[in-house]
Order: C-alpha cells, then structure tokens, then sequence
C-alpha cells in the first residue's frame, strides 16, 4: 500500500483479494465505505447522504451476522454452524 494514512479503494481491494478476505462481509462495508468517501466530492450532497445512509442501513443489518461469530472473526478461529440453512429462495427455506 502506498504511503497515504489511508488506501485508495483500489488498494484496499487489491490488499482484501491477496488475503482472500473479499468474501467477508465486515470487509466489504470497509470497501464500500472507502469507495463512497472517494466518490464524495463528485456527488451530489442529497445523493452522497442516500448512500451513506443505506450503508448504514446494511451495516446494522450484520449485527445478526455477527452473533456466535466473534471468535471467527476477531480471533480467526473458524467453527462451522451446526445448523445448514438453505439457500434464500430454495424449496427448503421457510
């Protein structure tokens, strides 16, 4: 990464996939949010707060993602659920 306080959206994309961290939700609201702080100054200030806020929105909405996952996620120590869910839209969800 380059010498700035903080990485280009470009850079932190870069740094996520050599890491294999972009399948991690946490990380992509990172990269959402750098992205939208890049995009500021060419967005219409009632635009930048619509997008802003639904990021927002979607970061709240991983408050339930988070539960019985901080080990995972903090400390790197992966469980797998003991529960399977299917897939959203499947036969077999409720």
């Amino acid at each position: 990464m380059s010498g700035s306080p903080q990485p280009s959206a470009a850079e932190l994309a870069r740094y996520l996939e050599q890491r294999g961290e972009l399948s991690k939700p946490w990380m992509l609201m990172q990269l959402r949010l750098v992205k939208l702080k890049e995009a500021k100054d060419t967005l219409d200030p009632e635009d930048y707060m619509r997008r802003l806020l639904e990021a927002h929105a979607d970061l709240m909405r991983l408050g339930e993602f988070w539960n019985g996952r901080e080990r995972e996620v903090f400390g790197g120590e992966y469980t797998p659920p003991t529960l399977i869910e299917p897939l959203p839209g499947s036969a077999d969800d409720r």
